[in-house]
C-alpha cells in the first residue's frame, strides 16, 4: 500500500481502505479459485494494483462514462480503476466463469456499485462503451476489430476514447499490424521499479468516419 499511497497522494480514506482490503479478499478467494500467480501473491500491490492504476496517471475517466474491462481476469485493470473512479461504470468481461464468480465477490465485499462482471464474449455485447482497458489480453491487431464497434466515438475529439492496453516487452512489430493511430507511454519514466522497466500503455485512437 505504501507504493499506492507513494504515487496516489490525493485518494480519499474510503479509496484507501477498499484498496487496502483488496489483498485479502484476493489472497481469501486465491485459495479457492486460483485468479493470481502464486509468485505475485507477495508484489501484489506493485503487480496488480498500481499496475492497473498507472491508468489513472495518464486517463481521467469522466463520471457517467462506460468503461469496458475486456479480459478482466481476476478484476484487472477494472476493480483498482473502479475505486478510484466511482461515479464511473465498468463493465468485467471474461470468457472463464470461475474468474467472473471472484470478481463479483470482490466488488461486493468492497461495496462497487459501479462494477458490473459478467462472463460473456464481447462480440456478444449489447451496450456500448467510452473506453476498452485490457491488460495482456491478445495481440491489438486481433483486439481492434474485436471491440471497434463497441465504441463510442466522439467526432471532434476521437482521442478522448478508444482503448488503452497495459502492455509489455518489444511491440515495435505488434504496432505495426495496426491500423489506428496510437499513443505509446513508457511506465518507468514515472514509475521507478524494475516491474515497470519494460512495461507500456498503448491508447490506440478510432479513426474519424
Amino acid at each position: 500500500m505504501e507504493l499506492i499511497r507513494k504515487y496516489f497522494p490525493n485518494l480519499t480514506e474510503k479509496q484507501y481502505n477498499q484498496l487496502d482490503q483488496l489483498k485479502e479478499v484476493y489472497l481469501y478467494w486465491n485459495e479457492r479459485i486460483n485468479v493470481i500467480s502464486r509468485k505475485d501473491t507477495e508484489q501484489f500491490y506493485e503487480r496488480h494494483v498500481l499496475h492497473s492504476l498507472t491508468i489513472a496517471h495518464y486517463f481521467q475517466f469522466k463520471p457517467g462514462q462506460h468503461v469496458l474491462d475486456l479480459g478482466t481476469g481476476g478484476g484487472f485493470p477494472g476493480i483498482p480503476l473502479a475505486i478510484l473512479f466511482p461515479e464511473t461504470k465498468f463493465h468485467l468481461v471474461d470468457s472463464i466463469g470461475k474468474k467472473i464468480k471472484v470478481v463479483n465477490e470482490v466488488a461486493k465485499t468492497l461495496g462497487l456499485e459501479n462494477v458490473i462482471a459478467e462472463q460473456n464474449r464481447v462480440e456478444q455485447l449489447p451496450h456500448r462503451y467510452d473506453f476498452v482497458v485490457t491488460r495482456a489480453v491478445a495481440l491489438l491487431s486481433k483486439i481492434i476489430p474485436w471491440v471497434h464497434a463497441k465504441l463510442i466515438v466522439d467526432q471532434e475529439a476521437p482521442e478522448e476514447g478508444g482503448i488503452i492496453c497495459l502492455k509489455g516487452g518489444d511491440l515495435s512489430e505488434e504496432l505495426k499490424e495496426i491500423k489506428w493511430l496510437y499513443e505509446q507511454y513508457d511506465l518507468y519514466d514515472t514509475f521507478k521499479s524494475e516491474f515497470f522497466e519494460t512495461k507500456k500503455i498503448i491508447h490506440c485512437i478510432p479513426k474519424r468516419k
